[in-house]
């Protein structure tokens, strides 16, 4: 009834203006107070991070008198983009993130109107090349990776040039390695998880030829093929899960987590001599190994109910420590110091240097 009202009032003749000046303010009024009313948090981006925001969600909504904060996996891109894309309910609280924001994301966020940021850094996670349980365990080095995966790779000949990839299958780069087609299904460009794949994987696997790490140029070590062989499986790490599952000579790349929960399914690849393991990624021994991250809209704190609660939560000992229930879902904890101070962080509400040189 007030919306048909103020549907009318609004668009009275200039002889009635005084009213519409009212209703306009009445009705104005009415529609601010309709927009702040968001009972619960809404939380977009890592599918990596997903399943970590979702378990703590869950107690979360089942310890306190708040609501189950709504999760969507959009990818650590996609869940940047919306976070900064302004302050106000229709846009995301938390941003989940499976590598660090970059300086152009924070200066659009900046142009956004998003300019207090709190970063919280929840543990690591490492990302595995993984295949189906029944066939053998690989063991790749970081080169047979970019050569498996890059666009394009020194020349087979020995000339310090690059080519477009001619390897189709493994045994194409080194005869120990299988004779099967190479087909790797991975995240698309908008996840965090290609992003730190990129970095952790396939720029030193490129730097280990020294004309190439002489050149100085990362971006010619970051483009993957876009000829079958590297297969963009979206967001959803579980269907990559049960692909490689139903085809034994294909392999996946997604998080650690994902191959924790899956271990009756799935096997994780050696890297340079390394398996995947809670232990070795804990220690810092497995190559690609990455922290994990979320975001939070400082503005909203306060004006969405239980962000403060959520974090606090998120944080704890008993989320995050060391025996905490993430730990059981495959989260490797930080180092008690470095979770003391985040702790710390979070609940001083510490925003982001937007200055910061390392972002």
């Amino acid at each position: 009834m007030i919306s048909r009202y103020c549907q009318r009032a609004l668009g009275s003749k200039a002889g009635r203006l005084a009213g519409a000046v009212i209703a306009a303010a009445v009705c104005g009024s009415g529609a601010l107070q309709a927009q702040a009313v968001r009972d619960y948090i809404s939380i977009v981006g890592s599918s990596t991070v997903y399943p970590f925001s979702t378990v703590v969600a869950e107690q979360f909504g089942r310890a306190t008198r708040y609501k189950t904060p709504k999760i969507e996996s959009t990818g650590s891109g996609g869940g940047i983009k919306l976070f900064c894309a302004g302050v106000g309910v229709q846009h995301p609280d938390i941003a989940n993130s499976s590598r660090r924001i970059t300086a152009s994301e924070v200066a659009q966020c900046a142009a956004n109107g998003v300019t207090e940021i709190v970063e919280v850094k929840i543990g690591y996670d490492g990302i595995v090349i993984a295949n189906a349980k029944s066939a053998p365990q690989a063991d790749f080095t970081l080169q047979q990776v970019y050569l498996a995966l890059a666009k394009t790779v020194p020349d087979p000949s020995g000339e310090q040039k690059l080519v477009p990839n001619p390897y189709r299958r493994w045994s194409d780069i080194d005869p120990s390695l299988p004779a099967a087609r190479i087909e790797v299904l991975g995240p698309p460009p908008t996840s965090g998880t290609r992003d730190a794949f990129v970095e952790l994987a396939m720029e030193p696997g490129c730097h280990a030829f020294e004309w190439l790490a002489a050149l100085n140029d990362s971006a010619v070590c970051h483009g993957m093929r876009e000829d079958g062989h590297y297969i963009e499986a979206g967001e959803n790490d579980n269907l990559i899960v049960q692909k490689i599952e139903a085809n034994a000579s294909q392999f996946g790349v997604f998080g650690y987590s994902f191959l924790e929960q899956n271990a009756d399914k799935v096997q994780g690849s050696r890297i340079d001599d390394v398996a995947p393991t809670f232990d070795a990624i804990a220690a810092g021994d497995y190559p690609v190994s990455r922290p994990l991250y979320f975001y939070v809209k400082a503005a909203h704190i306060g004006t969405i109910q239980g962000i403060r609660e959520f974090l606090a939560e998120f944080t704890s000992e008993a989320a995050a420590g060391d025996f905490g229930y993430l730990s059981d879902r495959g989260l490797i904890p930080l180092p008690e110091d470095e979770r003391t101070s985040v702790e710390e962080q979070v609940a001083n509400l510490e925003t982001l240097d937007l200055g910061a040189a390392s972002l």
